[in-house]
């Protein structure tokens, strides 16, 4: 069987994305879900990054049923936007837990599998929030920042393994998500990025599969910006 790539979070939007462009190069593709009936077009298996006793479980689950994954992609997260004097310690403390923390639970729980083989890569998918700040997402900005750090530590405890770690910070993508943007906010948007549009989910997987690939093997600890230039200077 081809080299295992996990995608948390592979449902729908970017780790859809993902999932198909990992597929198409010949890695064999599990997804994560949380919620919902399973993704019919990838082999899946649900898992609550929010909880260590779901990540566990899933891991195992997958390491029983096709092996240790060599890729793994954290994608999964959550926004509850809202302007920092709104915002309650809930709101903060859930997105913090959703996307910081539970990437490093499934980075932690994926590092014995990447130990066992010597190689692997693991790609965070962060935000250019995580470096520019951003108004209403004090809460999604510093768990997108505090990706940088900790994928930065974990590719110097393990890159004597033959282990990579890096951060895609994505721009405004076209998702699900801005699709509920009204026109003129989704104007207003696409003219402060140097090339006048959104980002498509498939720009971003692009970039995944080639932080996966032989050919980004000695590319560790960066953080490479899909923003169409939205975050130049930070």
């Amino acid at each position: 069987m081809s080299a295992i790539a996990l995608v948390t979070g592979g449902n729908r939007g970017i780790g859809s994305a993902i999932a198909k462009s990992l597929t198409a190069a010949g890695y064999t593709v599990i997804v994560t879900y949380r919620s919902g009936p399973a993704p019919a077009e990838y082999k899946s298996v649900q898992m609550d990054v929010t909880s260590t006793e779901s990540v566990d479980a899933g891991f195992d689950l997958i390491e029983q049923t096709w092996g240790a994954p060599e890729i793994v992609v954290c994608n999964a997260g959550v926004t509850k936007d809202t302007l920092s004097m709104r915002m309650s310690d809930e709101d903060f403390e859930d997105v913090i837990d959703a996307n910081l923390t539970g990437a490093f639970r499934a980075a932690r729980r994926a590092t014995k599998g990447l130990l066992k083989l010597r190689r692997g890569r693991l790609i965070f998918i962060g935000s250019v929030v995580g470096l520019s700040g951003s108004a209403g997402q004090v809460n999604y900005s510093a768990s997108k920042a505090g990706l940088v750090g900790m994928a930065r530590s974990f590719a110097r405890e393990l890159g004597s393994r033959g282990i990579t770690a890096n951060v895609v910070a994505p721009g405004f993508v076209e998702t699900d998500m801005t699709a509920t943007l009204d026109e003129k906010r989704r104007d207003e948007i696409a003219k402060s990025v140097p090339m006048q549009r959104f980002c498509s989910a498939e720009e971003i997987a692009d970039v995944v599969t080639f932080l996966a690939s032989p050919q980004a093997s000695y590319i560790t600890g960066a953080v490479i910006p899909v923003d169409g230039g939205l975050g130049m200077g930070h």
